[in-house]
């Protein structure tokens, strides 16, 4: 059996720096749900983020039996905004919407999400799970860099990943996109590994 670890693979998307850096992105599938609201109080984020795992290991398990090919599951991701963008720094998130996603390998397609969507309704059945999606994201040329600690201490990176992209002489061309790399739950606030991703456009 072929095994993959598309983190490594996907080295420039899945490991940032310190410091800034300009990277392309190419069109890649997703699971993505939609919301609005805090992630840290928030029923239906929780839901909508339990839903997207047990639909991406379903997908799992479905390929390997298929394709003989195992493979770690991507990390959760989230873009994020506000209809008032100083609402979205200032950490009002009662206020934020989010779309939360997990990128899918090559061999997923549509026929395997509606296989992996039937079989989880019937082990798993939620509302969160019927709002799921299975679509492309093509993010293109964007800037990211590596945060390391809380998220609620995000914004200094954040303001330093805009200075950088000022700096290219570039404008922020769409959402704001986080890539978790730690687990909140086993990982302690001051360690947990955040990838900050802004897609660019010419200034």
């Amino acid at each position: 059996m072929i095994t993959y670890d598309f983190k490594k693979e996907l080295k420039h998307l899945y490991q940032a720096a310190a410091s800034p850096a300009l990277v392309d992105v190419p069109p890649m599938n997703f699971l993505k749900i939609d919301g609005q609201g805090d992630p840290n109080t928030s029923e239906i984020y929780q839901s909508a983020v339990n839903a997207l795992y047990g639909l991406s290991y379903a997908i799992k398990f479905l390929i390997k039996k298929r394709n003989e090919v195992n493979y770690s599951v991507f990390p959760l991701e989230g873009l994020w905004w506000a209809e008032v963008y100083n609402v979205f720094l200032a950490g009002d998130k009662d206020k934020w919407s989010w779309t939360m996603m997990i990128a899918q390998p090559e061999w997923v397609d549509k026929n395997v999400f509606a296989e992996a969507l039937e079989e989880t309704r019937r082990k798993k059945p939620s509302d969160a799970l019927e709002r799921v999606r299975f679509e492309e994201y093509a993010e293109g040329r964007s800037a990211q860099v590596m945060h390391i600690g809380p998220y609620s201490e995000e914004r200094p990176t954040i303001e330093r990943l805009h200075r950088f992209i000022e700096e290219q002489g570039l404008a922020l061309g769409g959402l704001h996109h986080e890539i978790y790399l730690g687990d909140p739950r086993r990982t302690a606030p001051e360690k947990l590994k955040t990838i900050l991703r802004q897609p660019v456009r010419p200034a």
